[in-house]
């Protein structure tokens, strides 16, 4: 193992003495000063998850939160300079994490809260003014071609679980009260302007969504999902200016 990967992986696991070869400028033990460095490091990881997952923090309480995070932390390294990459294997981490398994619908949590991170990360794109998108739908000469692009920020989760309701629910008094937490919700997730918005949608929503960003025409990628309301979907892609392109047929 190299030098600097024994740096890395000593200061990732507690359990694991200080690298050889390592010197303090001002004569102090380098033992006592690389484990002060390395709880620092370890610190600001754990920090940065309780950041990026603040309702996975507050459904297990603090204490467990910052817990499972250090298990994480010590076996999953940042892979990005980027803090607000790290964490992307949360989700999955706490699936197979058995301490967890009292929560079941905790990763999915976590996948959504990861999906704002995204969201709120993405690339800015122009929408496409109202108007245009109405003259679109009303020109039936190019509607069964008409295909939209969506905004970079745009993501959906399918859970098991009532993410969206119990999400929102800790946006305000953090209890679960009156929610269904089996109800199985379709979350919608973008950015519009500067504000990461959540919605939950009806299964057939979704899978129209999914259609669109596939590429499929409006008329086709309507046809090919489940019953849904087309006309409130449409309402809520526009309203939240999710609609950045208008193509009229499929570019090669």
């Amino acid at each position: 193992m190299s030098t600097h990967a024994a740096f890395c992986a000593a200061l990732l696991n507690p359990g694991s003495p200080c690298p050889e070869g390592l010197c303090s400028a001002n004569g102090a033990d380098p033992e006592s000063r690389f484990a002060v460095y390395r709880n620092n490091v370890q610190s600001s990881l754990i920090n940065a998850l309780a950041d990026s997952y603040p309702v996975v923090m507050q459904l297990v309480g603090e204490a467990f939160f910052r817990a499972m995070a250090a298990i994480f932390v010590q076996g999953q390294p940042p892979r990005s300079p980027l803090m607000s990459r790290y964490g992307e294997d949360l989700a999955d981490f706490i699936a197979g994490f058995e301490p967890a398994c009292s929560v079941p619908y905790l990763a999915d949590i976590a996948r959504l809260e990861h999906l704002r991170t995204r969201a709120y990360h993405a690339a800015d794109a122009e929408p496409v003014r109202p108007e245009q998108i109405t003259a679109a739908l009303n020109a039936p000469q190019v509607l069964s071609e008409l295909r939209f692009e969506l905004h970079p920020s745009l993501h959906l989760l399918d859970s098991a679980y009532a993410v969206v309701a119990i999400w929102a629910a800790h946006q305000q008094e953090a209890t679960l009260a009156g929610i269904d937490i089996s109800r199985e919700q379709h979350a919608l997730v973008l950015r519009n302007g500067l504000e990461v918005e959540v919605f939950a949608l009806e299964p057939g929503a979704s899978t129209f969504i999914r259609h669109l960003i596939e590429g499929q025409p409006l008329l086709a990628a309507a046809e090919n999902s489940p019953p849904f309301d087309l006309a409130q979907t449409l309402g809520l892609l526009i309203a939240h200016n999710a609609i950045t392109h208008l193509k009229f047929k499929e570019q090669p």
